[in-house]
């Protein structure tokens, strides 16, 4: 029976039949959470998929699109260090965290968006479109708004294209100077565990219908580095910590993480 179900579940992706993994499914179905994660190695070798069809879809990349955000500004120009200050304006933020002077470190951190909205001022909508397209990165829906269009649903991607992105970033294969790509590198770091590293963002797309959270990144281990991305369907504030949980949970569940 577990044969054919596994090949019914089956669906073809970039030419090869990907399988749903039911150890991760467990986890998303015991935690009463419709959404989807990959974790795929770097090289592409390995590959574990929950819900296929859900990792294909487009939603609102929200605060995933602070990583590809800051390598644009870096090699831009528009901000040159991590440690560089942005002045807060005194404009008070429903998030007490974003009422102060930032660096890009602290504003990726505190997922501050006056900060990127400052930036991407200094970036220009034009711009945006030509990295856009160049690193294939999602769909942007026209007429976008320079400081909110990753905020507002206009630009969508799916997990699987995170998962290139991210690729792409860690492989430095996209034409962006090596110091945008190491600054990038030290600000993503949110975890230096033992015997590994840990790169990610979160996200939440608190305008959909209904919202969608986001956590993405990578984790550098001795010879070998795991990309994931994961989404679900939310409700308001309570489901966050949710999306860092189940993703830990099935990176352990699959033996990659202790």
């Amino acid at each position: 029976m577990r044969p054919l179900l596994t090949l019914l579940c089956a669906i073809l992706v970039a030419g090869q039949i990907q399988a749903e993994e039911p150890d991760i499914a467990r986890l998303f179905s015991a935690a009463g959470v419709e959404g989807t994660l990959v974790i795929a190695t770097l090289d592409g070798s390995r590959t574990f998929v929950h819900n296929e069809p859900r990792a294909q879809r487009r939603f609102p990349a929200a605060s995933t699109f602070k990583i590809f955000n800051t390598l644009i500004a870096l090699d831009e120009g528009v901000i040159t260090a991590q440690d560089e200050v942005i002045r807060w304006d005194g404009r008070v933020h429903d998030w007490p965290d974003w009422n102060q002077d930032h660096t890009l470190k602290s504003a990726y951190a505190a997922s501050c968006v006056w900060c990127y909205q400052e930036l991407a001022r200094r970036i220009g909508g034009e711009r945006y479109r030509v990295h856009l397209a160049r690193a294939d990165y999602g769909q942007l829906q026209e007429p976008a708004e320079e400081t909110t269009f990753w905020l507002d649903g206009a630009l969508t991607v799916s997990a699987r294209e995170q998962v290139n992105f991210l690729r792409q970033v860690i492989l430095r294969t996209l034409p962006y100077a090596a110091s945008a790509y190491e600054g990038l590198r030290a600000v993503m770091l949110v975890e230096p565990g033992e015997g590994y590293s840990l790169r990610a963002k979160t996200g939440w797309a608190a305008r959909s219908t209904p919202q969608i959270g986001w956590y993405v990144g990578y984790l550098e281990q001795p010879g070998v580095t795991w990309i994931f991305a994961m989404n679900m369907d939310m409700d308001g504030k309570a489901g966050l910590p949710q999306r860092q949980a189940l993703t830990r949970a099935s990176l352990k569940v699959m033996g990659i993480l202790d």
